[in-house]
């Protein structure tokens, strides 16, 4: 038959593999001889790499005082109290829905110390991610091998590339432990990764594989709100890939089933649509010159620009080559035909293409970079964060993703390149493509090198890059700060963090008082008790959560003046220009208000809060709105309350309380009472 077929310009399989759909070229691959990867050394470089990262975690191995919030969740929820802050009150504190049950399952199963046992779970992930993200990458570049080296016929080495640059962040050693959920979701980052790159390299996947890619990427809303990003724009590029029906339905079944499953609960059993973390941070507010200093925070100090810029480079010179001969061969008659469709061109077949080409490696890489991305301009929107690189880590994580490992062409040299060796090409590799493919040997091999020079440089400049204080700009490295207050190099455990400064004071005072009331920091290491709780028991009013969350019995309530423990506090409105995450400040008149204290500083208030504006308090709780948003998480929870919480669930995010008692009364319209100004 004619090279003309039907409006189409048809060429031999050999040829028509480098330009068809996705399928076809897949499919034949393994016949163009791509696969030309010592295993052993891709193997060689996960396991050393892997090493280094866990070596560099556990050289730097702490848990945050934010890491420790979480266990007392856990805690609560191995003694049956559900999984709350603070027993009777349900409330979700935890950021991470899935971390919660990740660090409570081990713990229950093993009766291990909690501490332990999230430093030991960190430390898994931290290296499972950086193993998961090179087997991705390592299934693209073998992808990817056909098209850059097709007239240089040779082996190609997969070196550890990004994910050097990554590791040698100090930021991303400190986070390999820490006992937040960071750890977690770069390894659910780097599964999806590489799940996503084997179903975008498979010419037609199978059903399992599809399902499997949908249910991770349907965690996403688990695993951490912002990692949506990522898990939606994949479920999306799946549902609209070629498949059957069928195959679509069980595809919203098996990703949607857990996480709607558990918004309908959340909603029904804490009251709101999401953590109340992101009420008392108020994530969909914009802070940008906050966000673009978070983001300088991060890239002045290591020069992170620049191993990005080499990496970049390294990724585009094989590319460039590969074009370049291209076009060369072209002027000479020798490109190979291509498969073409020459009808005109409808709706439906752009549509098709759109398909082949989101169901491709190139449409995989392109779907990770653009969520990275949105991701950065997410986190420069929201104003970063207070610790020093960590909300970052995972935007950086997806940047260097495509490039975790760097292919390194290793040409045959001209005595070997014969026919067979080219995997069929004729005559083999001529003399330009031999010297283009050296030229691309030896600029890959220098940008390499450079990244290595970078990390090797970060990693022994030590500590000393960031101090262990707050800084007037409130971004924190937050492991030097712990250190430096506990006076411990590797602070793990609750007994660890009394040697911080009011916590050792604190339980003291908790011993001294065991008729109950509320706990107030007013000096370095002072509290004040005001007596009278109703229910005889402990409160402590403190910033800082996790210190006393674990250093205080189930029974004690720890509530927060910024509000994340304490939604009376997460719903006050910002203060503008305050630290990134410590934005919110409740003051003490209105927990004394709320349990019911004494309220007369003859009765035991501290001369130091005003008795009128606990008075002014005491009635602006009254206010119909705030008892509604009382009675959804302290209420029992009956069928009609969980219904009714499911109902107003996103009603009660947007309510504000004004933090001035006197205001507060007057928005809801209330009395003032009688003899307070």
């Amino acid at each position: 038959m004619s090279g003309t077929e039907q409006g189409r310009d048809v060429a031999p399989p050999e040829q028509r593999e480098t330009a068809g759909p996705a399928r076809t070229r897949t499919r034949l691959g393994a016949a163009a001889g791509w696969l030309r990867t010592p295993p052993a050394v891709t193997t060689l470089g996960i396991v050393i790499v892997g090493a280094l990262f866990f070596w560099g975690g556990w050289q730097r191995r702490w848990i945050a005082d934010d890491g420790l919030i979480v266990l007392r969740t856990v805690r609560n929820l191995i003694a049956g109290n559900g999984p709350v802050f603070n027993a009777g009150e349900r409330v979700e504190v935890n950021t991470s829905a899935a971390w919660t049950y990740v660090v409570w399952l081990p713990s229950w199963i093993t009766g291990a110390q909690i501490e332990y046992v999230v430093l030991a779970i960190t430390l898994i992930f931290s290296v499972a991610a950086v193993a998961m993200v090179m087997l991705g990458a390592g299934r693209l570049q073998r992808h990817r091998r056909r098209f850059t080296g097709a007239d240089a016929p040779g082996s190609v080495l997969l070196l550890p590339a990004g994910v050097l640059i990554y590791i040698a962040l100090p930021p991303a050693r400190d986070y390999a432990t820490s006992g937040l959920e960071t750890s977690m979701v770069l390894f659910w980052l780097g599964l999806v990764f590489w799940l996503l790159m084997r179903w975008a390299t498979t010419a037609a996947p199978g059903r399992a594989q599809v399902l499997t890619l949908g249910f991770f990427a349907g965690l996403s809303w688990l695993v951490r709100p912002e990692t949506v990003l990522l898990g939606l724009a994949v479920l999306i590029v799946l549902f609209f890939a070629r498949q059957s029906w069928g195959r679509r339905i069980w595809l919203v079944i098996v990703s949607g089933a857990v996480p709607v499953g558990y918004q309908i609960w959340r909603m029904g059993y804490y009251g709101l649509p999401y953590p109340n973390t992101a009420v008392a941070k108020d994530a969909t507010e914009a802070k940008w010159g906050a966000g673009w200093h978070y983001l300088t925070d991060l890239f002045g100090p290591y020069l992170l620009w620049l191993p990005l810029v080499l990496l970049a480079l390294a990724g585009a010179v094989p590319l460039i080559a590969w074009l370049a001969g291209g076009r060369r061969a072209a002027d000479t008659g020798d490109r190979p035909a291509v498969y073409r469709d020459a009808r005109p061109p409808t709706a439906a077949r752009y549509w098709r293409r759109l398909q082949d080409f989101a169901h491709s490696p190139a449409g995989a890489v392109t779907l990770v970079l653009a969520v990275a991305t949105v991701w950065l301009i997410y986190e420069i929107r929201v104003g970063g964060d207070f610790m020093h690189g960590r909300v970052l880590l995972p935007v950086v994580f997806l940047f260097i993703a495509p490039l975790a490992v760097l292919p390194l062409p290793l040409p045959l040299p001209a005595r070997d390149a014969t026919p067979a060796a080219a995997g069929g090409a004729a005559g083999g590799a001529d003399a330009s493509g031999r010297r283009r493919a050296y030229a691309v040997t030896g600029a890959v091999a220098a940008l390499w090198v450079g990244i290595c020079g970078w990390a090797i440089g970060i990693v022994g400049a030590g500590t000393d890059l960031r101090p262990g204080v707050v800084p007037r700009d409130g971004i924190v490295d937050e492991r030097a700060f712990y250190i430096l207050m506990t006076g411990h190099a590797h602070p793990i455990t609750a007994e660890h963090y009394l040697d911080y400064p009011r916590i050792r004071a604190m339980d003291d005072a908790l011993r001294r008082t065991p008729e109950g009331g509320l706990l107030v920091a007013s000096g370095l290491d002072n509290w004040t008790v005001v007596p009278g709780d109703r229910d005889g028991r402990h409160t402590v009013y403190f910033l800082n959560l996790g210190m006393p969350s674990m250093n205080t019995d189930l029974g004690t309530r720890i509530y927060d003046p910024m509000g994340l423990a304490y939604p009376l506090a997460a719903h006050t409105e910002r203060i503008e220009g305050g630290r990134i995450g410590h934005d919110k400040n409740l003051p003490v008149d209105w927990v004394v208000a709320d349990l019911q204290l004494a309220d007369r500083h003859e009765t035991g208030l501290p001369g130091w809060i005003d008795e009128d504006w606990v008075e002014q308090a005491r009635v602006a709780l009254t206010c119909q709105e705030t008892r509604d948003l009382y009675a959804s998480f302290t209420g029992d929870l009956t069928t009609r309350r969980f219904v009714s919480n499911i109902r107003h669930a996103f009603d009660r995010t947007g309510h504000q309380i004004d933090a001035i008692p006197r205001f507060e009364i007057a928005r809801c319209g209330l009395e003032m009472p009688e003899g307070t100004s």
